[in-house]
């Protein structure tokens, strides 16, 4: 009998322990694992939603870059750790829907190692040069790539956007040569220094590039111009019909309470509907869905996995 009211004690104190974390959350700093190199988009937008939250929150969000595998060593992270709200993962369309079809063998499962929270922003991708290269069109790059076979290579930062030219090299019947880097950053310096010919980025990773001539923008990826690039036409129509663009939400680890995702939920929703995070995403090329809720962010995902899970076996793409 006693070890029965023991068990009963004990199951009550741990009830109202979690019920009293989940209300009194957050009582100490919140880490936000960020997949890549400082510089690249997804760092900027971390960092943004990171400095917002705080606001929200009343606690600091301090921003760990674990950058490595296109994001899937900071996914692993955050996918092993308690489930208590206090490690979160600013998670990427190239963890979230591309990884799985790259590597059979990753270690963690986007669908259910995560509970996805919202949406927080999107770009498209946008196809640029080398100022050097003599082309100034999708057409014209084709063209030199034929003429030339093997001499030009492309960097990416990350597995959209490698996925994306790679499908561009697919439908154009084109070789050109991958050289993958740890995020943004590095990708653009490769493609600004003339290490590489040819980059594939976001809109927003390679807006001041461009802008300042240091890289030559041939087109983007979306089905219509981009606000940030309206001189750029799109792929589509430069005659190659494709469409593409890379994302990042907020997750938390699975079985993180349904009242601290509701609360992380409640302030990112705050945060985007503030002109000040409006303002700051677009001042670094960064574009808003209307607010998603957690299940239509989830839907969103999954359509995504789904989509992309497909293209990546029918272009056979090997990690």
């Amino acid at each position: 009998m006693k070890t029965v009211m023991k068990a009963v004690v004990l199951a009550t104190a741990l009830f109202t322990a979690a019920a009293f974390a989940d209300t009194d959350y957050p009582s100490r700093p919140i880490t936000l694992v960020i997949g890549f190199a400082p510089g690249g988009g997804n760092d900027v937008m971390g960092r943004l939603v990171a400095e917002k939250l705080r606001g929200e929150l009343g606690q600091p969000v301090v921003v760990e870059n674990r950058a490595g595998a296109d994001g899937a060593i900071a996914a692993q992270v955050v996918a092993n750790a308690k489930p208590d709200g206090y490690k979160l993962l600013s998670g990427s369309s190239g963890m979230m829907a591309y990884n799985p079809g790259l590597n059979p063998s990753l270690g963690y499962d986007p669908a259910r190692d995560f509970i996805p929270v919202t949406m927080i922003g999107y770009s498209q991708l946008v196809f640029s040069v080398t100022p050097s290269l003599p082309v100034k069109s999708l057409r014209e790059l084709i063209d030199y790539a034929k003429s030339k076979p093997d001499a030009l290579f492309y960097a990416s930062p990350s597995s959209p956007h490698r996925v994306a030219f790679e499908a561009f090299k697919t439908l154009t019947g084109t070789q050109i040569g991958h050289i993958p880097y740890k995020g943004s950053g590095p990708a653009i310096l490769a493609a600004m220094s003339g290490d590489v010919q040819v980059l594939v980025s976001s809109v927003s990773d390679a807006l001041p590039q461009t802008a300042a001539g240091k890289l030559r923008p041939l087109a983007v990826t979306g089905t219509k111009r981009s606000g940030f690039m309206p001189e750029v036409p799109t792929a589509i129509e430069s005659g190659i019909d494709f469409e593409s663009a890379s994302w990042i939400g907020l997750y938390a680890p699975r079985a993180t309470p349904a009242a601290i995702i509701e609360k992380l939920y409640q302030a990112l929703i705050k945060v985007q509907n503030s002109d000040g995070f409006k303002k700051s995403i677009v001042s670094v090329g960064y574009e808003q869905y209307p607010p998603m809720t957690t299940a239509a962010f989830s839907a969103f995902q999954k359509a995504e996995l789904t989509r992309w899970s497909k293209v990546i076996k029918d272009l056979n793409l090997q990690p």
